[in-house]
């Protein structure tokens, strides 16, 4: 575990994960994408990832990155409607794709956050999210068996956070983030705002700080964020 400390070297936090680790990232779209420890992660080239994703961003940012630089040989995510590079990269052979139902992909995510194996669910019966999947019978209707999704580390974007790991998230970038900070086995966080313990009021803690391994401080908000108007 990396010491949760101000100015953590965004260096030093990325440095922990080894090719072919797994990685949530959280982000729907451009808010609560953690753009900065992406980058790093372009920069320090760690190749074979696993990466789960609401969504593949669109191209020259995000994930686009690391899908140009070759570092991702599955992604796991709703859709890529938005990123043709990674349509491309599919179609070729070149990057497994997962798809999977948004909905399904949170509770999927959920599920492995609170101890559970997986989720039974109706939705995808007869259609090709069905395929290779084990189908039961449970209270009278068939099932799809959903299995958890877990990961090596998490990638975490907040507004605010302190230096015992609590998390604010602003808006709309609530949508993964706190289901991915449960899931993965290492939270690394970046922040737009980092104070000392009990600066943050209790009541609008949306993550807890047991959960996050490394808070790293950003220098700034890149192009990429400031598409978010607040």
């Amino acid at each position: 575990m990396i010491g949760l400390a101000k100015g953590q070297a965004v260096e030093e936090a990325i440095s922990q994960i080894a090719d072919g680790a797994s990685i949530m990232m959280g982000g729907f779209g451009v808010p609560g994408t953690p753009f900065y420890l992406i980058e790093e992660l372009v920069r320090q080239g760690q190749k074979g990832l696993t990466v789960i994703k609401n969504d593949a961003n669109e191209t020259g940012m995000g994930i686009d990155r690391l899908l140009e630089a070759g570092q991702v040989s599955r992604l796991i995510t709703s859709h890529i409607g938005l990123n043709p590079r990674a349509i491309k990269l599919m179609n070729a052979g070149g990057l497994v794709v997962e798809l999977c139902s948004q909905g399904i992909l949170a509770e999927r995510i959920r599920s492995a956050g609170a101890g559970l194996f997986g989720i039974l669910t109706d939705i995808g019966i007869g259609t090709l999210f069905a395929e290779d999947k084990t189908i039961i019978e449970f209270e009278g209707k068939t099932c799809i068996v959903e299995s958890r999704l877990k990961a090596d580390f998490a990638f975490i974007h907040a507004a605010k956070a302190d230096s015992f790991g609590n998390l604010i998230y602003q808006a709309s970038a609530q949508n993964f983030n706190p289901l991915m900070a449960q899931a993965a086995t290492q939270v690394i966080a970046e922040t737009e705002v980092l104070l000392a313990p009990g600066e943050l009021s209790a009541d609008a803690i949306h993550t807890p700080g047991p959960y996050v391994d490394c808070v790293v401080t950003l220098p700034g908000l890149s192009m990429e964020y400031g598409l978010v108007q607040r």
